[in-house]
């Protein structure tokens, strides 16, 4: 039941309340509905739009008025002819978006008596400004009454506004006049609408109308609302597949009762954060002041105490098993001697002579430092500066990997902005060094005194031994090292962090130069220190800079030892990327297109390998990462062998010469597990490739315009030095420390707002820790629950399975099975399956009592059948002994037509024996794999076509390349 109105009051009226809210009132202005509580607000915005449309009425009278005042004035200056002609008169929209002041009628045009009349005291009628009628039903009701109304037409009575149909002038001229916000459409004449005046506060509003509702599940096809909005939130985090399947799969463990939930808000995660966080050591903001002409400029700095972070790694119970402290000196027997190898760092020469120097029960706790800047933005404005530590002292397989003992950001090094007054001054370089060394004398200060007096730690042993902690390697590109060794650089005398050698002789790999010693540098340095003028001839001579190490400060730790030639800078991305590669597209562009299109589509057609990039052209590459370099590297003498020849560029040939003496230089330098015969093969054909390069300069002539004397050509006159101190390459390779920076960019990009970054990044770095050595626990514990619940028998199976074997290998990826006979049908184009099901016979009767297994039922001989099955299978898991390392490897082999759109046959190196039953190993392609049953044994099979026959006489090229 309504509550009761009081007719009577003014729009301040009130109303008789009842106790139910649910019952309505109606309200005065527009007769709807609405609750007690509601109706207030209802009426007071109903008011508005209604003093609105009264102003938008009046307007449009006014409008009206000057039309008829213009007409007037027209007709007493011109006279009129009956024409019988009919226009359409334009329609004028109200606010509310409806015909307000004229409607679309025919006009004639009439005699100028019909107005000889004063129309200046017109009482124009008020129709619908006080009613309740809206602005479209008044106003077209009144000029619908005035068209109607004969006395109208005939003259303009008293009180009665003139028809629209008699306007003589458009509307949208006398609204103009009227008023300048005024704003007239006009449509195309095909279209069939009249044009339309509009006044300001209408034009561009579109309709009030609400669009009805006629989909009462708009989230189809999504199965339910929470359906889509999960979809929604998966797209909009750009969650991968198997972060979407990680979150579905926690969602339904909570909504089974499997597991407990209790964050409820954001601030719940973060509180849980922040408890967390302590249980790894934060980061600390340092200001660095420093001096610059005579002006104290701060720079910040953040950093982790550097023991503290090794302190955090020895209380985690789950990697203390993994712990070597003791060096070591491997040896393995080649059937004539016990030759010594090299794989970790505890079995380099330099963990011996270190361990040597302490006193007894000591041992080096190793740490391995990188610093690199990188770009954050696309735009290269907003850079990074981190340094990343991890421990000697763990396997390479932990140590490279992320997880709790992988590398971890330990720092975040201040940069100087670039000055275009001040860049390329020696006193703004200097700069920048000094603040690189504060900040790392900073990072360095809790291990100083350690490196002295040692940690006393107890092993997972049990066993008690006092560590020093120590620098045993520094990974950076060649830059980054001039930085750390404080030298000049690139243009320098002695631009060698290492060694003293010459800039002229860069590339004379035959002659063993000095190494920079930090007792040199210290005694030149403060030599300059008491005298600039002779301490700056000191240091030019060895191309040092004025400033102190902070490496200096660590005992053990002399930063030209522990500095290391980085594969991915000064091969991959350096003597490869930036030298042979450039070269090599140089004499491509010299032969012309065809030459550079014939490389780019033997690179396209190349075959596609497992961990291997595939190209579909390379001349036009300019720039890319280090790991594309070093993929093209490989590929690129098979595409260019035809075309670079010895007939069409002489010079171009000898450049695929020097490429095909990098490319074994690089081989012997990525082995994981080197002996003293790889690393005397690798350190001898350093030689040849610079013989070759000799013969590469002189065959150019006059045309060789390059410098091949840069530091990175003379790299590779210490990095076998370097895997013999410090184990294989991989222990000091750029390439996991580059790998942080990934996620470093992603947390620039996705969680931050660009301000502040530091602390940012900083933040979710500790969060993204954290979370690391968390997840680490908690597998390790459902690891545990689950071999307890494992029988005795299937954990012995377990821990054979974890054992080197030879011979297993897994079929997957199956097919539907074929008969022999289709099987030949299919492939009648490729002559390997012809009479494919008598070969098989014939392999099966061969091979079966070779092998001790009996054919079925009895028989002798085994025929097939046109009509017996195979099952084809495309992918192949081989688990086999490693000849490098002697570890259990898996080789991840395709045989697919259609792999990612393109064929995948990939090729393997078996073990046979010769028609003579000698052992033999040659490569194959695999045509095909498949199971087969005979009798009650299902046979792992596969068709390959060898590669071994003879091709006749070994070509010249074949010896070059």
């Amino acid at each position: 039941m309504p509550a009761l109105r009081n007719n009577a009051a003014g729009p301040g009226h009130k109303y008789m309340q009842t106790s139910a809210s649910t019952i309505k009132v109606q309200s005065q202005y527009c007769n709807e509905a609405y609750t007690s509580r509601g109706i207030k607000l209802h009426e007071k915005s109903c008011l508005r739009r209604k003093e609105k449309r009264k102003e938008d009425r009046e307007f449009a009278w006014a409008a009206v008025h000057s039309i008829l005042n213009e007409g007037e004035h027209n007709h007493r200056n011109k006279k009129y002819h009956p024409t019988g002609a009919s226009a359409q008169a334009p329609v004028l929209v109200d606010s509310s978006g409806g015909a307000a002041a004229m409607e679309s009628v025919p006009t004639t045009v009439l005699d100028s008596d019909m107005y000889d009349h004063d129309v200046s005291g017109h009482d124009y009628p008020a129709v619908g400004l006080e009613g309740g009628l809206d602005d479209t039903q008044s106003i077209e009701a009144e000029a619908r009454q005035c068209s109607n109304s004969d006395t109208s037409m005939a003259s303009a009575s008293a009180g009665a506004a003139p028809p629209p149909g008699l306007i003589p002038v458009s509307a949208a001229t006398a609204m103009t006049s009227a008023r300048s916000d005024t704003f007239k459409t006009e449509f195309h004449p095909h279209s069939g609408r009249p044009e339309t005046v509009e006044t300001f506060s209408a034009y561009g509003g579109g309709s009030a109308t609400r669009s009805p509702i006629v989909d009462d599940t708009p989230w189809h096809p999504f199965t339910c609302r929470a359906d889509f909005k999960f979809a929604e939130l998966a797209h909009k985090a750009a969650l991968n597949k198997d972060q979407t399947n990680e979150l579905l799969k926690f969602i339904w463990r909570v909504a089974d009762g499997h597991m407990k939930f209790s964050f409820k808000t954001h601030a719940d995660v973060m509180t849980a954060w922040a408890r967390s966080s302590t249980q790894l050591t934060p980061f600390e903001k340092h200001i660095i002041p420093v001096e610059y002409k005579k002006e104290v400029i701060e720079y910040e700095f953040y950093s982790r105490p550097l023991w503290d972070c090794a302190m955090d790694l020895l209380a985690n119970p789950l990697l203390a098993p993994h712990f070597v402290w003791d060096a070591q000196r491997l040896y393995k027997h080649d059937g004539t001697r016990f030759e010594c190898f090299f794989h970790e760092p505890w079995t380099g020469d330099r963990w011996w002579n270190l361990q040597s120097s302490l006193p007894e029960n000591g041992a080096p706790f190793a740490f391995i430092l990188y610093a690199d800047k990188t770009h954050l933005s696309s735009a290269g404005t907003v850079k990074a500066y981190p340094v990343i530590a991890c421990c000697g002292n763990l396997p390479v397989d932990i140590r490279n990997v992320d997880g709790t003992g992988g590398g971890h950001m330990v720092g975040w090094l201040p940069i100087v902005p670039e000055d275009s007054d001040e860049d390329g001054k020696l006193s703004y370089t200097n700069l920048k060094c000094v603040i690189w060394h504060e900040s790392f004398s900073i990072l360095l200060v809790t291990i100083i005194l350690l490196s002295a007096t040692a940690f006393a730690h107890e092993c997972y042993d049990r066993t008690q031994c006092w560590l020093f902690p120590l620098i045993l390697i520094l990974s950076a590109d060649y830059e980054e090292q001039c930085v750390m060794a404080l030298i000049w650089g690139l243009k320098s005398g002695c631009p060698c962090p290492i060694c003293l050698v010459l800039r002229e002789a860069l590339t004379d790999h035959s002659t063993t130069y000095p190494k920079r010693t930090i007792e040199d540098a210290q005694n030149r340095v403060a030599l300059w220190s008491r005298d600039h003028v002779a301490g700056e001839a000191e240091l030019k001579k060895q191309s040092l800079r004025p400033i102190k190490n902070a490496f200096w400060k660590v005992r053990l730790s002399d930063p030209h030892d522990a500095l290391s030639q980085d594969p991915l800078h000064v091969y991959h991305k350096g003597k490869f990327g930036d030298h042979l590669f450039d070269e090599c597209k140089k004499h491509l562009k010299a032969l012309g297109r065809v030459a550079k299109k014939t490389v780019d589509e033997q690179f396209d057609v190349f075959l596609r390998w497992r961990i291997l990039n595939h190209f579909d052209c390379v001349t036009n590459i300019y720039f890319t990462d280090g790991n594309k370099f070093q993929d093209t590297s490989k590929q690129i003498v098979y595409a260019a062998q035809n075309v670079l020849t010895r007939v069409e560029d002489e010079a171009g040939y000898a450049l695929l010469k020097c490429i095909v003496s990098y490319l074994h230089i690089d081989m012997y330098v990525s082995l994981d597990v080197h002996t003293e015969s790889t690393l005397a093969a690798g350190e001898a054909e350093i030689l040849v490739f610079q013989e070759l390069l000799d013969e590469y300069i002189e065959a150019l002539g006059d045309d060789a315009t390059k410098n091949w004397n840069f530091p990175k050509a003379h790299a590779s006159k210490h990095v076998f030095t370097d895997i013999r101190e410090k184990g294989a390459a991989r222990n000091f390779s750029t390439r996991p420390n580059e790998k942080q920076h990934g996620p470093i960019k992603c947390a620039y990009k996705l969680q931050t707002n660009g301000k502040d970054i530091a602390n940012q990044i900083l933040r979710l770095d500790h969060m993204t820790f954290v979370s690391g050595l968390i997840r680490s626990r908690i597998d390790y514990l459902d690891e545990e629950r689950r071999k307890v619940m494992l029988s005795e028998r299937e954990l012995e199976e377990e821990d054979l399975d974890d054992q080197p074997f030879g011979g297993h290998i897994y079929l997957g990826a199956p097919q539907h099975s074929l008969t022999l006979l289709q099987l030949d049908e299919e492939n009648t184009s490729n002559p390997a399956f012809a009479q494919f099901h008598k070969k098989l016979s014939l392999f099966l009767n061969n091979f079966l009592p070779a092998h001790n297994i009996p054919l079925p039922d009895g028989k002798t001989w085994l025929r097939l059948s046109a009509q017996d099955t195979v099952q084809e299978h495309r992918f192949l898991k081989v688990n086999y002994e490693s000849v490098v390392d002697w570890k259990l490897a898996t080789d991840y082999l395709r045989c697919n037509p259609s792999f990612h759109g393109h064929e995948r046959r990939d090729c393997a190196l078996i073990h046979t024996n010769d028609k003579d039953g000698n052992d033999k190993n040659i490569f194959v392609r695999i045509l095909l794999m498949f199971k087969h049953t005979v009798g009650s044994k299902v046979l792992d099979l596969a068709l390959v076509q060898t590669m071994d026959a003879q091709m006749g006489p070994q070509c010249i090229i074949d010896q070059h390349l």
